[in-house]
């Protein structure tokens, strides 16, 4: 009976279409050995460099460590937390020719939630020279987020493994991806942040999946996105998530646009005006930036 049992779970585990991806920011399609029990027991998120914080609602002690999903019947490589987008440091390396202000010799700092008018920053890229700072460029990330939860999948995966789980009985329900909410909320925070950095004559950079930007320019009007210019004050940064030969993932850049304030509204067809100081931002800036949030490049 449990030797019928278990082929019965394995035929239900191949034949799940959504399934997770990146567990703890470990590929689960690796070819080596891997050691599941390690990396479920730390709980470490390789791209923050700390215990992962993305955690269950109703069990705030348990975190989650699903970065990346397989999705849908084409089994696209969903990602649905945005520090996965942090690998390599490569999305500020990115976004340092917007530093159009920096010189040889300042100092690179990465500074996490920034709070300006209009909402929070997830972070700036900034140049300073000591800590004055010189320059920067605002940077938001956003992925998908799912609609149900990805925890029974989390579960099946430990289960598959032969890692302890608790126990519990796993839900046959799977989740979704909320394609519509995500984007649409997106546009409405960019709305009210690009204005602001429009009228300092700054930057903000949104970057995201392919399969996010691919979803908004056929829901939104997004025909007026052009190549990616200096002028333009909204800059848009497309990555896509390919795995290699060993069966790990990487994001690459794919491909940049850029538009305005006006044109981040027309996408939406609002309207609404924000009035900043610079010197608020950078006040802001000068009092968090130190030797921790130095831009140091890992080996990859």
């Amino acid at each position: 009976m449990l030797l019928l049992e278990q082929v019965s779970l394995s035929e239900i585990w191949r034949k799940r279409v959504n399934r997770v991806l990146e567990f703890y920011g470990q590929s689960t399609r690796v070819s080596e050995q891997v050691d599941w029990m390690r990396i479920a027991s730390n709980e470490h998120c390789p791209f923050l460099n700390k215990k992962c914080i993305k955690v269950r609602k109703s069990e705030p002690d348990k975190t989650i460590g699903t970065c990346t999903v397989e999705y849908g019947r084409n089994r696209a490589p969903i990602i649905i937390c945005p520090h996965r987008l942090l690998e390599r440091s490569q999305i500020f390396i990115d976004c340092m020719h917007l530093l159009t202000l920096h010189e040889p010799g300042n100092t690179l700092h990465i500074v996490s939630e920034v709070t300006i008018p209009g909402g929070s920053v997830d972070y700036f890229l900034v140049s300073a020279r000591g800590r004055s700072v010189k320059d920067f460029v605002g940077i938001e990330l956003q992925t998908l987020d799912t609609t149900g939860t990805v925890w029974p999948e989390r579960q099946r995966l430990l289960r598959e493994r032969g890692i302890p789980y608790g126990g519990e009985t796993i839900s046959e329900k799977s989740f979704g991806i909320n394609w519509k909410m995500t984007a649409k909320t997106i546009l409405v925070q960019l709305h009210h942040k690009v204005q602001t950095f429009e009228s300092m004559n700054k930057h903000l950079v949104l970057v995201l999946q392919d399969h996010l930007l691919q979803y908004m320019r056929r829901s939104f009007d997004f025909g007026h996105l052009e190549a990616p210019k200096l002028g333009n004050s909204m800059q848009i940064h497309s990555y896509s998530l390919r795995m290699d030969e060993g069966g790990d993932f990487h994001i690459h850049l794919e491909e940049r646009f850029s538009t305005n304030a006006q044109g981040v509204a027309r996408s939406l067809g609002l309207q609404q005006e924000a009035n900043v100081e610079l010197e608020q931002i950078i006040a802001m800036l000068e009092s968090k930036i130190s030797d921790s949030t130095v831009l140091h490049l890992k080996r990859s």
